[in-house]
């Protein structure tokens, strides 16, 4: 049976990876790299108290759709308030995808309310303080030029804007595909406003707006009348 190699690496070496792979965004190789750690009892048991690198298994948890698994790791440690904002996004995102499985269709902000009321954060990732779930104006800002830029960025592009906004890449990836859909939807509405054209009497003249007042003076009455063409206006 193929057996992996035994890497000597010391609890401190192996959370340094883990940050590094983490920043990176590499979620494959930072799977393969915690597929690769020792299983010996006294290892585990260091590794176990590891931040870092109970934050990298909830990582790959995550991308890998091992919902279960994140779950307790988050449930099971109490974590540094500087991982909450990540791990607050990989729970709830996690909630949301499991949501729609189940559903069969994309959520909308009243249907992810209600899983957030039925999924509330752990205090092992959470201060108790009340969490808006609006992004604050700097990102939004941020997020705006970016998608004037390239409204379609790639993965290295979402990683990117992900580090510069203390989002996960998941959620810039969602605010970019939910602001071209408002876009679209915009743009569809624009092009369905039909071109008023004015009412005409039997003379060709434009009768008055519903407005308009019925004794108000005519100041065309001296001036000669045109002839109108059939259909009003181009």
């Amino acid at each position: 049976m193929f057996q992996l190699p035994i890497l000597n690496f010391s609890p401190q070496q192996v959370a340094g990876v883990c940050e590094t792979l983490e920043e990176s965004g590499d979620v494959e190789r930072l799977g393969r790299f915690l597929w690769s750690l020792p299983v010996a009892p006294a290892a585990c048991e260091a590794l176990d108290k590891s931040e870092s690198v109970l934050r990298a298994r909830a990582i790959v948890a995550f991308h890998t759709g091992n919902y279960r698994e994140l779950y307790r790791l988050l449930e099971g440690h109490k974590f540094a308030k500087e991982s909450h904002a990540k791990l607050q996004a990989l729970w709830l995102e996690a909630h949301y995808a499991e949501a729609e499985k189940l559903r069969g269709r994309p959520l909308g902000p009243v249907d992810k309310y209600r899983v957030r009321k039925k999924f509330p954060l752990p205090r092992t990732i959470w201060d108790g303080e009340q969490k808006t779930h609006c992004f604050k104006e700097r990102t939004r800002h941020l997020l705006r030029e970016w998608y004037l830029q390239d409204p379609y960025p790639n993965p290295g592009k979402k990683r990117e804007l992900a580090q510069a906004t203390g989002l996960t890449p998941t959620q810039v990836g969602n605010w970019f595909k939910n602001r071209r859909q408002r876009d679209r939807a915009a743009a569809a509405k624009n092009r369905s406003v039909p071109r008023r054209c004015p009412a005409l009497d039997g003379a060709g003249r434009a009768l008055p707006s519903a407005g308009a007042r019925p004794d108000a003076p005519d100041h065309h009455a001296s001036q000669p009348r045109t002839s109108v063409s059939a259909g009003g206006c181009s």
